[in-house]
């Protein structure tokens, strides 16, 4: 029964992960100044890798690392912000418009992600309609260049691309939720807001981290996003677009296939806390 989920992550995720290992530990063609893999391990060679660390800890890269952490955090609290009522109205108080409200939610899925971005750039180009509304409301100057290399605008298309996968793990979650225990916080006296505090916001705390996990690690790896909307700017890169540069825009392939391991390093520490935190919290919910 796990033959063809098996022979999947093989060819999909252990395959291209050990191309990615021999590329990173392997050398350049002279001449065509192309990676040239060493599919033995025998014969892989750590000494890119160690330049590579040394440049991310100490040197240049440490600030794109950096700056790709501080812009997930961002989007992933925007995110928590408008997706968790979304989620818990749709979740817990819509009824009869349950239905339609979840057929919008799941109608982004249905537009390329690339598409969208590229509404966007219409949408902020110096006399798009963010300006206009922005100068009618008098609430900027209307003629703020947001494409010129803006980190609110980064983030902006972070929380944008990614809420509909944050907002439907987040509804699963909730919708979950045994109401028995939200009316026994009623019927012991508790307002609204101490049932949301006291019942609903730790019930739903494992839904809320599986729908940050979800969209915090292709967050990471994001490179349209930031070439999108800021043409690539200098000053808001991310590690995405250092690897697409490494590896397709320079004779470095090695260096982009070193800063995808430390990537996925990364993001599998986080993916180990995930579940060590989920598997404790289960624990302790059968004994309780």
């Amino acid at each position: 029964m796990a033959a063809p989920g098996t022979l999947w992550l093989v060819a999909l995720f252990v395959v291209p992960s050990y191309a990615i290992l021999a590329v990173a530990f392997g050398d350049i063609d002279p001449i065509l100044r192309t990676a040239a893999p060493h599919w033995n391990p025998v014969s892989w060679d750590f000494t890119a890798m160690r330049g590579v660390l040394d440049r991310v800890f100490f040197g240049d890269l440490r600030h794109v690392f950096v700056r790709t952490g501080l812009f997930a955090l961002a989007s992933l609290a925007g995110c928590c912000l408008i997706g968790y009522p979304v989620a818990y109205y749709v979740a817990r108080s819509a009824r009869r418009s349950r239905g339609a409200l979840l057929a919008l939610l799941v109608l982004p899925f249905w537009i390329s992600y690339l598409m969208r971005m590229l509404a966007w750039v219409n949408l902020l180009q110096t006399d798009g309609y963010v300006n206009r509304v922005l100068g009618w409301t008098h609430l900027g100057s209307g003629s703020r260049n947001w494409l010129d290399g803006d980190w609110p605008t980064v983030v902006f298309g972070l929380i944008y691309g990614y809420i509909p996968f944050f907002i439907l793990p987040l509804y699963a979650a909730l919708e979950r939720l045994d109401g028995r225990l939200i009316e026994a916080s009623r019927d012991l006296g508790a307002s609204k807001i101490w049932t949301f505090i006291r019942v609903t916001l730790p019930l739903s705390i494992p839904g809320l981290m599986a729908a940050s996990v979800i969209i915090v690690l292709p967050m990471c790896g994001d490179y349209y996003t930031n070439t999108y909307l800021t043409g690539g700017s200098p000053r808001t890169e991310m590690v995405g677009n250092q690897i697409e540069f490494f590896l397709r825009g320079s004779s470095q392939p090695q260096t982009g296939a070193a800063l995808v391991i430390i990537l996925m390093i990364f993001l599998m520490v986080l993916m180990a806390y995930y579940l060590v935190t989920i598997a404790r919290s289960q624990r302790e919910g059968a004994r309780a």
